[in-house]
C-alpha cells in the first residue's frame, strides 16, 4: 500500500471519528449501558395483559375502575404505551434505591456495592422506563420520583436530559428524624424530583392548612424599610378593634411620633414601626392594600400595642416539608402493619408523604389519572383512595409491580402485599387492635403481564389479535360485558361502548347486535394488513370509531422496540 493511500485512509477515518463526536452529547449523563434481559426479551416477545378474574373488586359500578398489573414494569409500560399514550395527569414513582443493600435484581441478580457497575445498570434500568413513561404523560402531566441520596444526583442529570423543556425541581422531605446509622452523617431526609412544563402555568397547587396561617403585615426582611418604598408606609384607621380604613401616604418628613397614635375621635392609627422605633414599611403598597382588607385584622403584640395581622389559608409548597406525618416508620411501617401484619414489608412510604406529593397536582383535578410503575406495597393506590374518600374525587389509578419474593420471607409483593392491602383499603379489615376499620370503597381489576411471539406472521398476528380482549377494554375503559359471541365481542362503561370484530364475515351480524344501542362504538377489527373496512360501516359511519388490529398495536411497538 503506498503512502498517499494510507493517508487517504487515515484522512477518510478522522472525518469518520468528526462525524461521531458531533452525534456525542455536549453536556449530559453518561454511563456504561448493561443491556436488560426484559427489554432485549421484546424483541421476540410481545408483550400483553390477561385479568385474573378472581381477584376484581367492585363496590360502585358508577365509580371508576383502577388497575393493578403483575409483571415486570418494563412490560407494563410497554403495553400502557398503547392503552394509555398521552393520557396520564401525575406519574409517581419510589423506584429502588441502590444503596447496595441487595435491595435490588439486575438480569436476575442482586445488584450489591461491590457491583464495578452498579450505577450504569441503575441508569440503564430507570433510562429504559423513563423513556416509556414521558410518552404516558399528558402535555401538562406532571412526574414526580422519589430518591434518596445514592442517586440524587445521576437522577437530576438523567431527568434533565430525558425532559428538556421541563421544569425540574427537587424537593427534601423529612421522612425519619431520627436520623440512620451513618459514618459520617445521619441522614433523616430524602428527596423527590417534581418535572412539569416551563410554560409559565401552575402546576403545584397552594397547600391547604389545618390551621389558618397569621403573619405580621408588616415587612421584616431585606429591603423593609420606609426608604425602601415610599407607597408602602402609611397608617391603618382603626376604631372598636375593626379597620375602618387607610391613611394617606405622609410626606418624607413627617415621622409618627409612635407605633399606635390615638385621634380625639377615638379612631386609632397604626403605623408600621418595629419594637426598636425604626421606621419600617407595610408588604402592600395603599393603592393595593384595600383589595386585602378582608384578610386583615388587628391583634395585641408582646411589646404592647397592637398591629396589623394576616390571614392566609393557603401557602405555597416549600422545598423543605418537615412534619411528623411524613415519619415512614410511623406512618408508613406501622400503617401497613396494621393493615397486612407485622414485619411485612421493608421501607414503605409514609401514607402522607405520597398523598402530599399527588395532591400537590391533583387537588383540584378530581377525575385525575396517576401512575405507579414501582408500587411495591401500595402506597401510591391507597393514598388515591383517602384523597377521594376527603373531597368526593373520582380520581384513577393504575399501579405496576413485579411478583417478586419479598426480601426472603416468603411473600410476593403483588399477590401478598400490595393486592391485600388495596383490597383492604377498599373493603374494611381489622387492624392488630382487633378494631374494625371501615372500607374507603372502589374498585379494581387485576391483570398479568403475558406474551405473544414478535414474529409478523399470520399466525402470531392472529394469536396477538385473540390476547388483546383485555388491552383494548384497558384502552376503551369499557370493562362490563354486553355480547360474548365466537366472532365478535361488545363491553361497554356508562356512555360507551366497545365492539371487538375477530374475524370480518362477522361484520353484518355484529351490525345487527348494535343496531338498537344507542351511544358511540369504537370498534377493532382483525386485518392482516391495516384495513380499516370504512366501506361496510358507512351508513353508521357517525356512530362507530374504526381501527385495525393488530397493526395499531403492532405500529406502537413497532416504535418502542425498535
Amino acid at each position: 500500500m503506498s503512502k498517499k493511500t494510507e493517508i487517504e485512509k487515515l484522512q477518510v477515518e478522522i472525518e469518520r471519528l468528526k462525524k461521531e463526536l458531533k452525534k456525542k452529547k455536549k453536556y449530559g449523563l453518561v454511563w456504561e449501558d448493561k443491556p436488560e434481559e426484559v427489554v432485549e426479551m421484546c424483541k421476540e416477545k410481545l408483550p400483553v395483559l390477561k385479568e385474573v378474574k378472581g381477584k376484581e373488586i367492585i363496590t360502585d359500578k358508577d365509580k371508576p375502575v383502577n388497575l393493578l398489573i403483575e409483571g415486570d414494569n418494563y412490560h407494563a409500560l410497554s403495553v400502557l404505551n398503547y392503552t394509555h399514550a398521552k393520557k396520564v395527569d401525575v406519574i409517581y414513582i419510589d423506584p429502588p434505591y441502590n444503596t447496595g443493600a441487595r435491595d435490588w435484581k439486575y438480569n436476575n441478580d442482586y445488584v450489591d456495592i461491590n457491583d464495578a457497575f452498579r450505577h450504569s445498570k441503575w441508569l440503564s434500568m430507570m433510562n429504559n422506563r423513563l423513556i416509556l413513561a414521558k410518552n404516558l404523560l399528558k402535555p401538562n402531566g406532571v412526574l414526580i420520583c422519589a430518591i434518596d441520596e445514592n442517586e440524587h444526583a445521576n437522577l437530576g442529570v438523567l431527568l434533565e436530559g430525558l425532559f428538556t423543556g421541563r421544569e425540574i425541581h427537587s424537593v427534601v422531605i423529612v421522612h425519619n428524624p431520627r436520623g440512620v446509622q451513618g459514618k459520617n452523617f445521619s441522614y433523616c431526609h430524602d428527596y423527590a424530583y417534581f418535572v412539569f412544563p416551563s410554560d409559565g402555568k401552575v402546576y403545584i397547587q397552594s397547600k391547604s392548612r389545618d390551621s389558618v396561617l397569621i403573619e405580621e403585615l408588616r415587612d421584616h426582611g431585606g429591603n423593609s424599610l420606609r426608604t425602601d418604598a415610599k407607597n408602602c408606609f402609611y397608617p391603618f384607621l382603626c376604631k372598636d378593634n375593626k379597620i375602618i380604613g387607610v391613611g394617606n401616604i405622609p410626606d418624607k418628613g413627617f415621622h409618627p411620633r409612635a407605633k399606635n397614635i390615638k385621634r380625639q375621635s377615638g379612631i386609632i392609627e397604626i403605623w408600621p414601626i418595629d419594637r426598636n422605633g425604626i421606621e419600617r414599611k407595610w408588604v402592600f403598597a395603599k393603592d393595593t392594600v384595600n383589595s386585602i382588607l378582608d384578610k386583615l385584622e388587628i391583634r395585641k403584640i408582646v411589646s404592647g400595642g397592637i398591629d396589623i395581622f394576616r390571614t392566609k389559608d393557603e401557602q405555597k409548597y416549600r422545598t423543605v416539608w418537615i412534619d411528623p406525618k411524613y415519619d415512614a416508620s410511623t406512618y408508613g411501617s406501622k400503617v401497613v402493619a396494621d393493615i397486612l401484619g407485622n414485619n411485612i414489608f421493608s421501607f414503605p412510604k409514609s401514607l402522607y408523604t405520597v398523598e402530599d406529593c399527588i395532591n400537590a397536582v391533583v387537588k383540584n383535578k378530581k377525575d385525575a389519572l396517576i401512575l405507579d410503575f414501582f408500587a411495591g406495597s401500595g402506597t401510591t393506590g391507597h393514598a388515591i383512595i383517602d384523597i377521594n374518600k376527603k373531597d368526593g374525587g373520582n380520581r384513577k389509578f393504575i399501579l405496576g409491580t413485579n411478583n417478586e419474593d419479598n426480601n426472603g420471607n416468603g411473600l410476593k409483593i403483588a399477590t401478598d402485599i400490595c393486592y391485600p392491602r388495596i383490597k383492604k383499603v377498599i373493603e374494611g379489615y381489622e387492624n392488630l387492635k382487633g378494631e374494625k376499620v371501615e372500607g374507603l370503597g372502589g374498585n379494581l381489576k387485576y391483570f398479568k403481564t403475558d406474551f405473544v411471539d414478535a414474529e409478523p406472521t399470520d399466525k402470531n398476528k392472529i394469536k396477538l389479535t385473540e390476547q388483546a380482549t383485555e388491552m383494548l377494554c384497558i384502552k376503551e375503559g369499557t370493562f362490563e360485558k354486553v355480547l360474548d359471541q365466537k366472532n365478535f365481542k361488545i363491553f361497554k362503561n356508562t356512555n360507551h361502548y366497545t365492539g371487538i370484530i375477530f374475524d370480518q364475515v362477522a361484520i353484518p351480524n355484529f351490525k345487527r347486535a348494535i343496531k338498537e344501542i344507542e351511544g358511540k362504538f369504537s370498534i377493532y377489527i382483525f386485518s392482516l394488513g391495516d384495513e380499516t373496512f370504512d366501506e361496510e360501516f358507512k351508513d353508521i359511519k357517525q356512530k362507530v370509531q374504526l381501527s385495525p388490529i393488530p397493526e395499531v398495536i403492532l405500529r406502537v411497538y413497532r416504535r418502542i422496540f425498535k
